[in-house]
């Protein structure tokens, strides 16, 4: 199995050229980010792979690899803040999560979005935030497909929203009308909308 992987990989990567740059616009490197995930790099075997769309929706979607990135594909320059202090801007190239989720039919009363990972990590973000920014879910960094490190096959970019939204190895998209869900961090004591310039950790 990471025989297979190791082949796809170099496949994927066989006629990408890595860039620094992007309309003038210089970029991080991939090796900006650094290893902070609950459970270490996972490695997904491509050819099982399915990204799950549910929740309240008229038609739940099952979608291998191929099948997302067959949808019209986006790019943004977008940095990335942790709040352990780093910060990476990097061109993000991907689908519009919208996109996926207006196949499915959503129901009137679905407000919020929770991600899922292979890891078992999860966040949520408002439907309306996810419309209004076209928010995408990631498949390459710097024209280069994501690594398992990286977050392969998809990452949510979550702009304006601080790192722990960013979540990693997608596996799941759930539309839900509970506006209060609160992921792994947030249920922690993170702030659960995760904005830039709002506060970090939850207030009272």
């Amino acid at each position: 199995m990471k025989f297979g992987f190791f082949v796809l990989s170099l496949l994927l990567a066989g006629c990408q050229t890595v860039v620094n740059n992007y309309h003038g616009q210089r970029l991080d490197s991939v090796d900006s980010f650094r290893e902070n995930s609950i459970k270490g790099a996972q490695e997904v075997d491509i050819n099982t792979y399915r990204l799950e769309v549910s929740g309240l929706v008229e038609s739940p979607k099952s979608y291998t690899y191929s099948e997302v990135l067959a949808h019209a594909s986006i790019q943004k320059v977008v940095t990335l803040n942790c709040v352990e202090g780093w910060s990476a801007t990097v061109l993000w190239t991907g689908v519009r999560v919208t996109d996926l989720l207006d196949e499915t039919g959503p129901m009137p009363e679905a407000n919020t979005v929770i991600f899922r990972a292979v890891d078992g990590y999860s966040t949520s973000l408002p439907l309306s935030y996810v419309r209004d920014k076209n928010i995408i879910l990631a498949s390459s960094i710097n024209n280069a497909t994501l690594t398992p490190a990286k977050g392969f096959p998809f990452q949510l970019v979550a702009e304006d929203k601080w790192g722990y939204k960013w979540i990693k190895w997608v596996k799941s998209i759930e539309l839900s009308s509970n506006a209060s869900y609160r992921g792994y961090w947030e249920g922690r004591g993170f702030n659960n909308l995760g904005d830039l310039h709002g506060p970090k950790l939850e207030q009272g």
